[in-house]
């Protein structure tokens, strides 16, 4: 009875270990999560829209911009914290010195969608590129941080003559269904800014931004050429490997999805439809091999498929993980030469 007895005790305390482990990990991060929000709250990125707002919506044509209001990165404490030290941009942000920053509202069907604009800050008519994040499901301030990073991430492209327009998408995230519009209205809402060229427009895509890319691709003959960074192709084996992405993304997001799960997904797999991409444009595939939220094999079946029918592509594979963490200089450089010789 006492080895028992001293078994249970071994057992039990384990099992407070493992439990109190879990709940500050996570608790720590719900923390961290909050005190991001906080930190975003009565900033540019705390949009909500009015019944006055939708009244005013009624007169616009989708992409037409309802608000544009400009504001510094020093005046989003969250970010600022992120290119900045004792109240100075870093050095490697030096450049954000001649950016200027927009939020935006503009209407995407029925709704209005929140976005954002980075141009130079000197005057003249710049090329156009595209940005669609990663990530899915978020509302409120979240969804605008979630929009603007990688609009930040990319912005020293705005030091090279181009101006960057993102949007956060609909909350009501269908996942490559319906949310498609927030970014194929985005070719007719750069024709209202006044520095854009909305001759020249590109695109880039990282993540399930590559899965949006392809579908503008599919969709837009307006888009010259994009960039595809660690993007699903074939939603079908992204399932397989990573289980909760069906579970927590797909079953949740794309309507109707138990009902009709296999055109659903074959729907936001360019995998299956290749041949309708618009053949005037181009693309570069970015594979970083060490990913382990896309499968690199993804990039490799894409562009597999893209050589047989003789699309004008390229494929680049860097030992890398799926940001790219360790290769940003060589990435910016490689984006910036890409826009230049096909924009």
């Amino acid at each position: 009875m006492k080895i028992f007895k001293r078994i249970f005790l071994v057992l039990g305390t384990l099992f407070i270990i493992v439990f109190l482990f879990f709940a500050f990990k996570f608790g720590g991060t719900l923390y961290k999560k909050y005190q991001f929000e906080i930190g975003l709250s009565n900033t540019a990125f705390d949009t909500s829209f009015s019944a006055a707002d939708y009244e005013e919506a009624k007169n616009l044509d989708n992409g037409d911009i309802l608000s544009k209001k400009q504001f510094e990165i020093s005046e989003i404490p969250p970010i600022w914290e992120r290119v900045s030290k004792d109240d100075k941009l870093l050095k490697e942000f030096d450049f954000l010195k001649e950016v200027n920053f927009y939020q935006i509202v503009y209407k995407s069907d029925s709704l209005l969608i929140n976005g954002f604009i980075a141009e130079p800050k000197k005057k003249g008519k710049f090329p156009v590129i595209i940005v669609n994040r990663g990530g899915n499901k978020e509302e409120g301030v979240s969804s605008q941080s979630k929009g603007f990073y990688p609009l930040l991430q990319f912005s020293n492209l705005v030091k090279e003559g181009y101006v960057l327009v993102a949007s956060c998408y609909r909350e009501n995230d269908e996942f490559g269904g319906k949310d498609i519009n927030d970014v194929l209205y985005l070719t007719q809402t750069v024709k209202k800014i006044e520095k854009a060229d909305a001759n020249r427009i590109g695109m880039i895509g990282w993540s399930r931004g590559g899965m949006m890319t392809y579908l503008a691709l599919k969709h837009s003959k307006d888009i010259k050429t994009a960039i595809v960074g660690n993007g699903p192709s074939d939603l079908f084996p992204l399932i397989e490997e990573r289980p909760e992405m069906e579970s927590r993304v797909c079953a949740k997001l794309i309507p109707n999805y138990e009902e009709n799960k296999t055109s659903e997904l074959k729907k936001r797999s360019v995998y299956y439809w290749p041949e309708e991409l618009d053949k005037n444009a181009s693309l570069l595939i970015l594979c970083g091999t060490r990913d382990e939220q896309v499968n690199p094999n993804q990039a490799k079946k894409i562009a597999q498929k893209l050589s047989n029918i003789d699309y004008d592509f390229q494929l680049k594979e860097f030992d890398t993980d799926h940001s790219f963490s360790d290769k940003k200089q060589e990435l910016q450089k490689l984006m910036t030469k890409w826009f230049d010789d096909r924009l």
